[in-house]
């Protein structure tokens, strides 16, 4: 299939042009539907016209169908998307930069999806579609998952398709909450993901500003110890990695703290961790959660974080991150990232 689709691009050299932007919309399709024409069109970048003539087509392929409330992508569509995928992955460019991250990372994979979070709002919901699929793929009946909190964990709830019974998952949140807003705490998307699974979720109330007494007082209550152990039993982590900087910002650290982090340089943070451009964690949070020697047990631990302003603080976590570790990104990270490596 490789030289076939060289030799065909030598003879037609638009034709990748035309089947990558076809290849794109269906993704998008299968990612939103139902979908009206005006949201489709901004997600692609077409005008409406484009999208109008774009839509016509996919129908008369039989690939979408098309309803009051928008349109949504077909069983012939998905085997479409399916089929294609890895001559797509390799043809534009992704499979080769996964290929290369992995081998510098030396983790167990890494997975890279169209576009850049930074600039392109629909990348972020691919990112979940991808750690969707790659959860699903990997997951067991009767597994304990801990997920964190973030726009990029709360993405993947909503691509989850799991045919069998997976009512024994256990879903936990793998810290406290970060930030004012309440749909990207850990609570709220652990229930996210029980709600998708058919499984169960048990709640952690652990406010981070708490004061070193009460954090004290608070990490002694039953409900705490026994999260605490079972947080030894988890099977899967599903989590972001932050900017330094910017979780400082959401957690509304002091103005010495965020001098402390610019002077030891840190770049990166996931669970409560600091890490510098070599993977040293330079400063901890007050925080009750998961810890750094649990997470190296988990067997299936997937990392999920996007956009180039990015890529300093993956590399920073992914420097000393488990070896099983599987990671979901995006091109515009990737590149960032394998420039930096280079």
């Amino acid at each position: 299939m490789k030289y076939s689709m060289e030799a065909q691009s030598k003879l037609v050299p638009e034709m990748m042009d035309v089947l990558q932007e076809r290849y794109r919309v269906l993704t998008y399709v299968e990612m939103a539907g139902p979908v009206g024409r005006r949201p489709l069109g901004e997600m692609a970048g077409l005008s409406e016209r484009e999208t109008r003539t774009m839509m016509d087509l996919l129908r008369k392929q039989q690939l979408i169908d098309i309803a009051k409330n928008g349109m949504t992508i077909t069983n012939e569509g998905k085997e479409v998307l399916e089929s294609l995928k890895p001559t797509m992955e390799q043809w534009s460019g992704r499979l080769s930069l996964a290929n290369r991250l992995k081998a510098s990372l030396g983790i167990h994979a890494v997975k890279v999806v169209a576009g850049n979070s930074d600039i392109d709002v629909a990348t972020k919901s691919l990112l979940g579609m991808a750690a969707a699929k790659m959860f699903v793929t990997h997951i067991n009946k009767g597994e304990t998952v801990a997920v964190t909190g973030g726009s990029s964990v709360a993405s993947i709830p909503a691509y989850i398709d799991i045919e069998n019974d997976a009512s024994n998952l256990l879903f936990v949140a793998a810290r406290g909450g970060v930030g004012q807003d309440i749909g990207l705490q850990a609570n709220v998307i652990a229930a996210s993901f029980a709600e998708a699974c058919g499984g169960s979720y048990s709640p952690f109330y652990y406010p981070e500003s708490l004061s070193a007494e009460a954090h004290e007082a608070f990490r002694k209550d039953p409900s705490v110890l026994k999260m605490i152990d079972l947080y030894d039993e988890v099977d899967c982590v599903l989590h972001g990695i932050g900017d330094a900087q910017t979780m400082a910002t959401m957690r509304g650290s002091s103005e010495e703290e965020r001098v402390m982090l610019k002077k030891t340089e840190a770049k990166g943070e996931a669970f409560g961790y600091y890490f510098n451009r070599y993977g040293e964690a330079v400063h901890r949070i007050r925080t009750i959660g998961i810890q750094t020697d649990q997470i190296e047990r988990v067997p299936l631990l997937i990392s999920i974080a996007g956009g180039s302003s990015k890529a300093e603080a993956i590399l920073s976590y992914m420097a000393t991150a488990p070896k099983q570790t599987i990671l979901i990104t995006d091109e515009g990270a990737a590149i960032d990232m394998v420039n930096r490596l280079t």
